[in-house]
């Protein structure tokens, strides 16, 4: 181990040199504001869909069925939910917690809000400019509708890389990394052990394609993110008196009004909004552009249709999952124990939550837990698979092929090496990766919108016409010719607008 810290520790600081100044400015002084922006943007071009339309995003959600031989709406979902549950929801919220105090949660809770819109336009765009594919599944995503729309394939393949490093390597590795910890803290199982069983895991259903993934991914998230909620439910009830102090002192830390306390960087305003956006973004992923490459996968009958269930997926990602992750480790004694014994001190993210399980439930808190993220983790494996092959295909086209099953082994081994991996390098690795991602993907929505928004008004127009489940007619683009006739044929001249 001398020897490998001797050779690999100059690089990694080297890497570290660069790599951190650009994440820190992406983060402090873009993606921030950037994220809000864009979210309050979109909810006021779609007049508030998150709130007008809620009712009907949990209905079309899940009834999102019956996609003959391609995938279903309903496993497309399962799919961006995936990736969406998974570290970010229990590691990265403690973390979130850690760093920026209970006020991040706040701002989580923002992120989500906002994001709701973010979520419908980049995922509604992505079904717009989806194609068919020789296996009978869609692919689509941000580099396929930059480079359709906006005839940028620059920046697509741009996009594609990141995304192809956040996931395939970054990501993987952070799920890997987090998978392990809690198999270790629960079972004593070592890391190297758990990386082995989860790569091989991982491999079985990767190498039977994206079809594989998108079953798997259906059986196993809703089972899981129920049991999770239960449990979380279970404790709030059993503390319900606690949960007052607990809401005011999330909102009042939001905004630097709480007392001092808090880890390293106390309450400070700045450090709740970073955190909780930061940790809000990579839990529900909206403007990330990484939901999208799921959501074009969908055999549906309009692209707004799969616009609201991946913007209803926002939802069950941080403000359910999200806050009972929150609700625990808050109301528990390990969070104030912490802050009087270890303030500014590192922690490991999982290991908070499995703490503070343990103090409500005792041995089977942390049983559950290590449970919870192996399911959770693990579907996020396949999830980054899928997204990263989708990228995979887009640069390589002509060799596909061979270049996804190149990536498979690329992935395989991310998983394998990220389950011993020092897990500062990997969430700092994974910040940079994600900061790249959502900020190129925004530009080129933020470009885009007015397209998603009039898809939006054509199903609104349809359903008022009593219409329950409305078709999509590309005559009512300004541009139709830029989308796939096999895909969305022209039924009929261009309406006029209403």
């Amino acid at each position: 181990m001398e020897i490998l810290e001797t050779v690999l520790g100059p690089l990694r600081d080297g890497l570290y040199a660069v790599m951190m100044p650009v994440s820190n400015f992406i983060w402090s002084y873009i993606l921030v504001y950037l994220l809000l922006g864009a979210g309050l943007l979109f909810t006021i071009m779609t007049r508030g869909m998150q709130f007008r339309l809620f009712r009907h995003m949990a209905h079309v959600t899940f009834t999102a069925r019956g996609a003959g031989d391609g995938i279903s709406g309903f496993q497309a979902f399962a799919t961006s939910m995936a990736a969406r549950v998974g570290t970010g929801n229990l590691a990265g919220v403690a973390l979130a917690l850690w760093i920026g105090g209970p006020g991040a949660i706040f701002w989580m809770w923002v992120t989500a809000l906002v994001g709701f819109a973010t979520s419908f336009i980049e995922s509604t765009l992505a079904q717009v400019y989806k194609h068919r594919n020789e296996d009978g599944v869609f692919r689509g995503g941000p580099a396929f509708y930059i480079e359709r729309c906006l005839g940028w394939r620059w920046l697509g393949s741009l996009f594609a890389v990141f995304l192809i490093i956040a996931y395939g390597l970054a990501f993987n590795a952070a799920q890997s990394n987090t998978i392990a910890q809690g198999m270790s803290g629960a079972f004593g199982i070592p890391n190297w052990v758990t990386g082995v069983v989860i790569a091989a895991l991982a491999g079985v259903v990767i190498y039977g394609g994206l079809k594989s993934v998108a079953r798997t991914a259906e059986k196993i998230v809703p089972v899981m993110a129920i049991a999770y909620l239960l449990v979380a439910l279970w404790i709030l009830f059993a503390n319900l008196s606690a949960v007052p102090d607990m809401l005011s002192l999330i909102v009042m830390s939001a905004f630097g009004l709480g007392p001092a306390v808090g880890g390293a960087a106390g309450y400070a305003i700045k450090a709740a909004m970073e955190n909780g956006i930061k940790r809000g973004l990579f839990s529900n992923e909206a403007g990330m552009g990484s939901t999208p490459n799921a959501a074009a996968q969908a055999t549906v009958k309009h692209p707004a249709a799969q616009g609201l269930v991946q913007s209803f997926g926002v939802f069950v990602d941080t403000i359910v999952i999200c806050s009972c992750t929150a609700v625990v480790i808050l109301l528990s004694g390990v969070y104030e124990r912490l802050l009087s014994e270890s303030p500014g001190e590192s922690i490991e993210g999982i290991q908070l939550t499995q703490d503070a399980m343990v103090d409500h439930l005792g041995g089977f808190g942390e049983i559950f837990i290590a449970i919870a993220i192996l399911f959770f983790a693990f579907t996020s494996i396949l999830a980054n698979f899928s997204f990263s092959s989708v990228n995979i295909e887009y640069l390589f086209r002509r060799h596909a092929k061979k270049a996804v099953g190149v990536f498979k082994v690329i992935i395989l081994a991310m998983v394998l090496l990220g389950s011993v991996a020092e897990l500062s390098v990997v969430w700092d690795f994974a910040d940079l990766a994600m900061g790249l991602m959502a900020t190129t993907n925004l530009f080129a929505i933020l470009l885009m919108a007015p397209i998603a928004v009039s898809v939006l008004k054509d199903y609104e127009r349809q359903r008022r016409q009593g219409i329950e489940e409305p078709l999509f007619d590309p005559a009512i683009l300004k541009n139709p010719e830029l989308v796939d006739e096999d895909v969305w044929p022209v039924k009929e001249e261009k309406p006029v607008d209403r």
